[in-house]
């Protein structure tokens, strides 16, 4: 399956009709949060509607600069996976909403147990783990990136992601994980082999690319991309 991968589209609403060639070639959309510009939550539902206009197949979580009411648009437009796992073509996709508390100047900042606590749907589904608890057909997505890889890095050299998120990738080794929050840590990482893609801001002309396949050893990522408009 190939995947086109967003986040942090930040209003920009016109950035999306830059990629009409992308949406068309790919299997399904994975959107990591952040429809809203920052302080101006009105701009979330225009990057909604022109969103759900360009792909059927689109599996998303808020930001921080989203409203966590804006949640409930998500859901009637049958796009979120936000404390949720969706089914399609064999994968599971699971998200988690929102980025860690920093500043407080954004409308949905949480706490590590809030960030990790959506997984628990994942937790409680054990018809889809192996024996030690591993999916190797799921997919995550996650606005706030794990912490300790090249996705939540500073030009300081601080990691800032989150330690629980991490902690579950290494509990339940996904396929790959979807995240972004840190526009500054646009990156291809591992942790495990699970493949993690932070694709950067899409309102700073940064997305990702991401193809999986299964042979008859399970699902495998056989291609990780960042790209720029």
């Amino acid at each position: 399956m190939k995947f086109l991968v967003l986040s942090d589209i930040h209003g920009d609403v016109a950035a999306l009709d830059r990629l009409d060639a992308a949406f068309a070639e790919a299997d399904a959309v994975l959107f990591g949060g952040d429809f809203a510009q920052f302080a101006h939550t009105e701009t979330a539902l225009p990057v909604l509607k022109k969103l759900c206009a360009k792909h059927e197949v689109i599996f998303a979580v808020l930001g921080n600069c989203d409203e966590p009411a804006f949640l409930a648009r998500l859901e009637d437009a049958d796009i979120s996976v936000q404390g949720s796992i969706a089914w399609h073509e064999g994968l599971a996709f699971a998200g988690s909403g929102g980025g860690s508390r920093f500043t407080g100047t954004t409308p949905f900042e949480r706490d590590e147990d809030e960030l990790v606590g959506d997984f628990a749907v994942v937790t409680d589904a054990p018809e889809g783990a192996d024996a030690d608890g591993h999916w190797n057909n799921l997919l995550l997505i996650m606005h706030n990136p794990p912490k300790d890889t090249a996705c939540d890095l500073l030009p300081n050299g601080a990691h800032v992601g989150s330690a629980s998120l991490r902690a579950f990738i290494e509990q339940t080794s996904p396929l790959a994980v979807v995240t972004g929050h840190i526009h500054e840590s646009a990156g291809i990482d591992h942790i495990g082999t699970t493949t993690i893609i932070n694709p950067g801001s899409l309102a700073e002309g940064k997305y990702g690319w991401l193809e999986c396949e299964k042979n008859a050893d399970g699902w495998h990522v056989t291609k990780a991309e960042l790209r720029t408009l």
